[in-house]
């Protein structure tokens, strides 16, 4: 890959027995070099191994944009005028990428960010294929979770991937994505979430741990290895650059050595399946406490890390994040009471998370308007 952030320069370059390289041009060219035949099809040079050339290239000063975490591709393959084409549709965190290509050759791409009003337009691809004809394809959301495109050649419609249905985004989606604060800017900022990757990635991690230790032995050895586990990414951030314990990573594991002490105290099943009822209760106090009395300058601020909005007053996030603990405890206690065992250990790795899930939403919601 050759790049330069300065202006644009002449330079020569030379390939031989290359299995693959890539430049980035301004311009769509094509040509043959010395046993094989190089394909430059939007702004990329693709060719085929074991070949030499000298050429001269005039290279863009900007580099390929970034999507961030790319955590879902969507693949829709159809036939345009007898050749085969692909649209590949790639999700991050700060953009969304499509690209189409004819016959494996990559012929255009498109870039939309993830938020902001021109989030919720459709990508627009284009290639004029070997017959002289010219193929567009319109590609976006058509629901909340998929992807479609419509394919036209010459102006008519040659392939539909949903038939029949809009590829807009519905209204709550695009209302949502496309917000905007007082001063134009996007209210959704996916890049905070990449910036916190590694800690949720580890909120996630611990709680598989829990799950998993508790099928194969007993709640109270899960509750001890997670506290272990936690006390070990403590001793560990000291000595690793990156962030294990940003947002509410580090009140997470505090809580879990909290538990594995309840259920080493008590070394009772029925005691460890009311951990998350007596944390529930400790937390819904501790963020109720910062919300109330101290404005949700540490725990509603840190949580606010996780969420993509710009707009969240920490003191509302702390306080609506409280009643939703409260209650996540209440109803773990009714689930413990009434069911066995297994149940509640499914229940509280799995089935809470749509409840607690609804209820935040609503908190976030609550969170991004009032007064204080």
């Amino acid at each position: 890959k050759q790049q330069t952030e300065a202006a644009p320069k002449r330079f020569r370059a030379d390939l031989s027995l290359i299995p693959s390289t890539r430049f980035y041009l301004p311009a769509k060219i094509g040509f043959r070099g010395k046993g094989g035949r190089v394909v430059v099809a939007g702004g990329h040079i693709k060719h085929r191994p074991f070949w030499s050339a000298k050429f001269l290239l005039w290279p863009r000063a900007m580099t390929q944009n970034s999507l961030g975490f790319c955590y879902w591709t969507y693949r829709r393959p159809f036939v345009a005028d007898g050749l085969p084409c692909t649209v590949i549709v790639r999700c991050g965190l700060t953009q969304f990428e499509s690209i189409l290509s004819v016959c494996d050759v990559e012929h255009d791409r498109c870039y939309r960010p993830a938020s902001g009003p021109e989030a919720i337009i459709n990508h627009a691809l284009s290639a004029t294929l070997p017959s002289g004809r010219r193929l567009e394809v319109e590609a976006g959301f058509n629901s909340w979770t998929n992807v479609g495109i419509a394919a036209k050649l010459d102006g008519a419609l040659v392939h539909e991937s949903h038939p029949g249905k809009a590829i807009q985004l519905p209204a709550a989606a695009a209302k949502m994505t496309a917000q905007t604060t007082a001063d134009g800017k996007p209210v959704m900022d996916m890049g905070k979430l990449k910036a916190n990757k590694v800690p949720i990635i580890v909120d996630i991690a611990t709680g598989l741990l829990f799950f998993i230790v508790a099928k194969l032995t007993d709640l109270t050895t899960a509750a001890m290895v997670g506290a272990a586990v936690g006390l070990g990414l403590i001793i560990a951030q000291r000595f690793v650059k990156a962030d294990l314990l940003g947002g509410l990573a580090l009140f997470g594991i505090v809580m879990m050595v909290l538990s594995a002490g309840f259920a080493w105290w008590f070394q009772d099943d029925d005691m460890v399946k009311m951990r998350s009822t007596i944390m529930g209760l400790i937390g819904a106090a501790v963020f109720l406490g910062d919300g109330l009395l101290n404005k949700g300058r540490y725990i509603g601020a840190g949580l606010a890390r996780y969420i993509a909005y710009v707009d969240i007053r920490p003191r509302r996030l702390a306080i609506g994040m409280g009643l939703t603990g409260l209650m996540m405890a209440l109803l773990n206690y009714g689930v413990a009471r009434m069911f066995s065992t297994d149940i509640w250990l499914f229940y509280t790795t799995f089935g809470d998370v749509f409840v607690s899930f609804a209820m935040a939403m609503y908190a976030i919601s609550w969170a991004r308007r009032g007064a204080f």
